[in-house]
């Protein structure tokens, strides 16, 4: 780690310069979900159709991220990183302007492109602009911005889309990127010991990697509405995935320049925190893509009523990550993260005694645990994976990080929906037994609710007993979508207890006179 005199000035000014930037590339993959509705209307597309606005940002976000450091090393990571901002910001204002599927796609993947590198350039910078014992503030400064966009995004998305037009969520992009311009071309510079690198690029190993990740991500968002592996398409997108990221990895750790350097995977401590980090994917953006389900579908909460539902979150974050932060020096990511593990996983389990009668506190407590346990984890992964990593090595490395914690997002996301609807055809099957003909308070029920449906709209005894066994079916079919959402939650909380054992390889820093000295 670089010595305080050799260190950038102005850090909090960098960072701020840099945030910008992060806030924007995160914030733009939840932000559109809820706009989603108007836009379809707006181009005449189905719904299916119009996922594909979310899928491609997604999408090319991924896909940038691992070559980050390839790109960086032959053009500058400055000039990367300017030129990205550009980029992100003329797609935005094309994004609010296009009114047609295809172009509205195209310029969401160019936004995707350049999110993916502002993401993965931040952190980054942040992690060599602050010295050794700021570590863990850097990482909690880069971790606000990570982990409360996506979680404002639906709040922001549907108040802009309500009070004035969908294309204004991409609109407010502009004044934000024009910041970001000016700030980094005025505060950021390319450290001395980055150096341009020339050569030839490794197309094979690129080409595999494309056609491997962008098989794999396409498969995740779009398994469930094709019915999984029921679909040849999912199967093809299956195998062309494994094969083409199984031939990615031989090809990477055995070509003497490589396009993405996995060698970096060798490091145990940097390879734990990347599958843990995976896990904190997993959990965050499933949980991001349930409870909104829970509260609109169940509950009848509208998208802005449910965003506001889920701030407890997002507050509890913003309050305990620079607490994190500021800890992780004295404690180490060991404690740090087995606690948050412990911490997030009571909480899904709290989580997972939902009724449709479930009110304000039994949804804020659990989201507070887990604004407490998310915050602990990602401050003290984002600085012990990046803790024994090489200085030139460390923008390949947020790299494979970060795409990682995106991956695994979409896998917790696809896992979610999936078990969701399983659980929801299993436990319908179940209670419908328990409440046909033997069970004798569902004989009362329905004897009773036909006599009312009798005396109130006078149809005749066939004609009511159909009416009432219909409304026996809804709310069967409600508890047993309650008992599924119940169930993931439980699924989820044995996650982070499986992930435990892989805290004990992480490696502690700690700060002394400047220096990170590793154990």
């Amino acid at each position: 780690m670089a010595n305080r005199e050799e260190l950038p000035t102005h850090k909090w000014i960098i960072a701020g310069s840099v945030m910008t930037g992060t806030i924007m590339a995160v914030l733009d993959s939840s932000i559109v979900n809820v706009a989603l509705p108007s836009m379809s209307g707006t181009m005449g597309a189905t719904i299916e159709q119009i996922t594909w606005v979310v899928t491609g940002y997604i999408l090319a976000n991924v896909l940038i991220m691992p070559l980050v450091a390839l790109l960086s090393g032959r053009f500058g990571r400055k000039n990367f990183y300017l030129f990205n901002v550009v980029l992100f910001t003329a797609a935005s204002m094309a994004c609010g302007l296009v009114r047609t599927l295809p172009m509205m796609v195209l310029f969401r993947a160019i936004q995707g492109i350049g999110g993916g590198v502002l993401l993965t350039v931040s952190q980054a910078i942040l992690r060599e602009t602050f010295p050794a014992d700021e570590q863990g503030t850097a990482m909690g400064i880069f971790g606000l911005g990570v982990v409360l966009a996506p979680a404002f995004g639906p709040t922001l998305g549907g108040w802009l889309t309500d009070q004035y037009s969908w294309p204004w969520i991409f609109y407010i992009n502009v004044p934000i990127g024009v910041i970001n311009l000016i700030l980094v071309s005025r505060f950021v510079e390319d450290p001395s010991y980055l150096v341009r690198r020339k050569g030839d690029i490794d197309w094979i190993g690129l080409g595999l990697m494309v056609a491997g990740l962008g098989s794999l991500q396409l498969m995740l968002e779009s398994g469930e509405r094709n019915d999984w592996f029921q679909s040849g398409f999912v199967i093809r997108l299956l195998i062309i995935a494994v094969v083409g990221l199984t031939a990615f990895v031989w090809r990477e750790l055995t070509t003497p320049h490589p396009a993405v350097d996995l060698r970096i995977l060798r490091n145990i401590s940097f390879s734990s925190a990347t599958a843990l980090g995976g896990v904190l994917g997993v959990a965050l953006m499933g949980s991001l893509f349930l409870l909104p389900l829970f509260l609109q579908n169940l509950l009848g909460y509208t998208a802005v009523k449910s965003g506001l539902a889920l701030m407890p979150r997002s507050l509890a974050m913003a309050v305990i990550m620079p607490i994190g932060g500021r800890f992780y020096n004295k404690l180490g990511p060991r404690l740090l993260v087995g606690v948050g593990l412990l911490v997030t996983g009571f909480s899904f389990w709290d989580l997972s005694h939902l009724t449709t009668q479930v009110g304000f506190w039994d949804i804020f407590w659990p989201q507070v645990w887990q604004g407490v346990g998310f915050s602990l984890i990602f401050v003290a992964l984002s600085t012990a994976a990046l803790a024994t990593i090489a200085k030139p090595d460390v923008t390949a490395a947020t790299g494979l990080y970060n795409v990682s914690r995106s991956v695994f997002g979409s896998v917790g996301i696809a896992v979610a929906a999936t078990q969701l609807t399983a659980g929801v055809t299993r436990y319908h099957a179940m209670l419908a037994e328990r409440a046909g003909s033997a069970n004798a308070a569902a004989v009362s029920w329905l004897s009773s609710m036909t006599s009312a449906l009798m005396a109130r709209t006078g149809v005749d005894v066939a004609t009511a007993r159909q009416q009432a066994l219909r409304i026996m079916d809804i709310m069967v079919t409600r508890q047993a979508t309650v008992l599924s959402y119940n169930r993931v939650f439980v699924l989820v909380s044995l996650l982070f207890v499986i992930a435990l054992p892989l805290v004990f390889l992480l490696k502690r820093g700690h700060a002394i006179e400047g220096e990170m000295v590793v154990e």
